[in-house]
């Protein structure tokens, strides 16, 4: 286990060694990609619904004061309690005063990144209140003390042998159970949950300022059972969910689904409605909790508010080369992966500016996304913003000025690459092992040797021998 306080490449080393870790990420991450390249396949207008998609996103960012406002107006007519935090602490103060106000002892809660983000667990476990995740991927992890390690499976990260050792351990469920049956068993401890559970807690996928509606796409019903089962009901909706009209999400539902898990539609889609709405089915009570928690700042810069358009569908984890050989809980974040090292500096906090290093650029995230956010041009952005803060080590600054010193001058980069083509024959093809802050590079791995001859020498020969360059 990685130090408190240790960077993320302190942090990534043993998940980076951890063969089962790659087999568990490998038998969930891949067969997820397959599917949704199926799925989406059988889309005729697929990059028409993408371009939609994404210009349904900006135009709801474009207006987002008055779609917000329109939204609450909406949620109030109805009769919801409606809520503005502009940071976390505000959000986990009005629900632990509720909490408080209304004696509440028990709180089941749905899969919701956004109160990973504001940490409401430990808020409400600090008050003596049980709190039970009952998403099964969650229920997972909460049983064995972890984070969610990704946004849309958050047990992704372990095998099924894992999870029927914890099974074992904490449910006294015999080994060797079938998957159906500790399905079963955590079926029936959650049942009892939500029959006793005063308030439930979810968060939402999208929000209408049209009417008001609370949208939550999921799988297993939890949600809809917490946001209807107990007397109180809090939803927790960031502000970037909210779009304008009901028609708008016909687009994003069609793509979702498809993008995270490969359906083309989940088991439940439910509509969440103030209690007027509702009628004599759902909660007594509906307090809808707008959060902003760093998301203005995000949307008030020019670069970065472009990921504010993403539906959270986790595409570009499954797709990534790094999330896959270390997994979620090395970012130290609820939101890992390419998307989430470009929200979490903002919405976490600046501790996690590091993970703009942990990718590779290979821009994979971008073309998974459906909504098509350039994660790495994001990247880039916040790497820039770390260098003109200082954050890079001295070391590392100097060498990418001496970097682009010798790149831009012909002579500087002919010489570089003789001395590299020199240096090269002592170390067999390659330099297995470089010196100084550089042997960071060739720690896991191999820094192939230049080629004997550069291309302008190739070419020249070429030209000599056969009078022509082709």
């Amino acid at each position: 286990m990685a130090r408190s306080g240790a960077t993320f490449a302190e942090r990534a080393e043993g998940p980076a060694r951890d063969a089962r870790l790659h087999r568990a990420l490998e038998r969930a991450s891949v067969p997820y990609l397959r599917k949704r390249a199926r799925a989406l396949e059988e889309l005729e207008d697929l990059e028409e619904l993408r371009t939609h998609a994404r210009e349904v996103k900006e135009e709801a960012l474009r207006h987002l004061p008055f779609l917000l406002e329109e939204l609450e107006r909406r949620l109030r007519q109805r009769g919801a309690r409606v809520v503005w935090a502009a940071r976390a602490d505000r959000a986990l103060e009005y629900v632990s005063e509720l909490v408080r106000r209304k004696g509440v002892r028990l709180v089941v809660k749905g899969k919701s990144m956004t109160t990973e983000e504001i940490a409401l667990n430990a808020a409400l476990e600090s008050q003596g209140v049980e709190v039970v995740e009952t998403d099964l991927g969650e229920y997972i992890v909460q049983l064995a003390g972890e984070r969610p390690s990704h946004i849309v499976t958050p047990a992704i990260h372990r095998t099924r042998a894992d999870i029927a050792r914890l099974f074992h351990e904490r449910l006294a469920v015999p080994l060797g159970s079938r998957p159906e049956e500790l399905t079963a068993a955590a079926r029936h401890v959650l049942r009892e949950k939500f029959r006793r559970a005063e308030l439930g807690v979810t968060g939402v996928n999208f929000a209408v300022a049209e009417n008001g509606a609370l949208v939550v796409v999921e799988n297993e019903g939890n949600a809809r059972l917490c946001a209807t089962a107990p007397r109180i009901h809090v939803a927790v909706v960031g502000i970037e969910k909210v779009l304008a009209r009901v028609e708008d999400l016909e687009v994003l539902l069609r793509l979702l689904p498809r993008s995270a898990t490969g359906q083309k539609l989940t088991s439940y889609v439910s509509w969440v409605l103030p209690p007027e709405a509702a009628g004599a089915d759902g909660p007594e009570e509906l307090h809808v909790i707008l959060l902003d928690n760093g998301r203005s700042e995000l949307l008030a810069d020019a670069v970065l508010r472009e990921s504010l358009l993403c539906i959270r569908c986790g595409a570009c984890l499954n797709a990534c080369p790094v999330y896959r050989k270390v997994g979620g809980h090395a970012y130290e974040s609820p939101y890992p992966g390419p998307i989430g090292a470009t929200i979490s500096p903002r919405l976490v906090g600046p501790r996690t500016r590091e993970l703009a290093f942990a990718s590779t650029l290979c821009a994979a995230c971008r073309e998974v996304c459906p909504v098509r956010i350039d994660i790495p041009r994001l990247l880039l952005a916040l790497r820039s913003e770390a260098v003109e803060r200082t954050e890079t080590a001295w070391w590392e600054r100097i060498g990418m000025k001496f970097w682009r010193w010798t790149m831009v001058g012909r002579r500087r980069y002919e010489l570089a690459g003789t001395l590299l083509r020199w240096a090269s024959r002592f170390g067999n093809g390659s330099f297995r092992r470089l010196p100084g802050p550089l042997h960071g590079w060739t720690r896991y791995r191999d820094l192939p040797a230049p080629a004997p001859k550069p291309f302008r020498t190739l070419w020249k020969e070429r030209v000599r021998t056969d009078g022509r360059p082709n």
